[in-house]
């Protein structure tokens, strides 16, 4: 069901949570992105995955006719995800002040050779709700 931001139900978005799950590839790299000269994901690339999981933690509340844009990201890159590895990004709604929705964010990887590391990225996002008829289609 979703909720109408103006009705004031947003209190029970703090805890929603939203999760992406992606293969990395050799087009996610630092080479590839022109953020470095390494084949490991580009921190633009995690960026991109992490604010992927905030859409997705609020896709289902926010009314149809808003929708949400970032404002706010403040993400450390911690340790290097070769290609192959499969990155998971997950978002977690902390907060909730008029149209501005703050997330808790991080990510793990998972290695072709099954070990996996805990926050690999972490940090916050904002995004605002805003009405989708202020932006053109």
């Amino acid at each position: 069901m979703k909720h109408d931001i103006a009705a004031g139900s947003r209190d029970d978005w703090v805890g929603l949570q939203g999760q992406v799950v992606v293969r990395i590839e050799e087009s996610d790299t630092a080479r590839a992105l022109g953020s470095g000269d390494v084949l490991v994901l580009g921190t633009p690339r995690l960026i991109a995955v992490l604010e992927e999981a905030s859409v997705a933690a609020i896709l289902a509340v926010v009314a149809d006719e808003d929708t949400s844009v970032g404002t706010r990201i403040d993400v450390l890159h911690r340790r290097p995800t070769p290609v192959g590895a499969e990155l998971e990004a997950v978002a977690r709604v902390v907060s909730v002040e008029g149209s501005r929705v703050e997330f808790e964010v991080w990510a793990n990887h998972l290695l072709p050779s099954g070990e996996r590391e805990a926050n690999v990225g972490r940090g916050t996002i904002t995004r605002a709700i805003v009405a989708r008829a202020d932006f053109p289609s």
